[in-house]
């Protein structure tokens, strides 16, 4: 037997398509949304039947699309990729870039933190994988 899901709420906020959504069950009231707008939100569930969940902020940087978005095993940072060719680390307490990784010659389409959040690996159009330390230094091209 098929179970049969309900939608349970919209969340509205963006301008334009939205390109990823970012979860962890750490923070379960947590979603962070990508968008090619140029901004990732972050929402609060609220489980409210007339509002589902409400936009806390707006993270704003990109000067193109946002493609990816994930958020660390902690939940204080997020980091997120662009077709501008950057990826930036997001201090989510303060809604603000604490790091912004240049090296990719294309648009950046997907990123990821290591288990232990001290590694960044971003895969881009340029056909290249970059893995970075924290600190926005690129440790290694494939």
């Amino acid at each position: 037997m098929t179970e049969q899901m309900t939608v349970r709420g919209t969340l509205k906020g963006h301008s334009g398509w939205v390109t990823q959504i970012a979860t962890t069950p750490q923070f379960p009231d947590m979603i962070l949304s990508a968008s090619r707008d140029k901004t990732v939100i972050m929402w609060k569930l609220t489980r409210d039947e007339t509002n589902y969940g409400v936009p806390q902020r707006a993270l704003r940087g990109h000067s193109h699309f946002v493609s990816d978005v994930v958020i660390s095993s902690d939940g204080q940072f997020a980091l997120s990729g662009s077709w501008d060719g950057t990826l930036r680390l997001w201090d989510l307490t303060t809604g603000t870039t604490t790091r912004r990784f240049v090296g990719h010659t294309k648009d950046v389409l997907s990123v990821a933190f290591s288990a232990d959040n001290r590694q960044i690996v971003s895969g881009s159009r340029d056909k290249t994988i970059k893995l970075w330390n924290t600190l926005g230094i690129c440790v290694e091209s494939c």
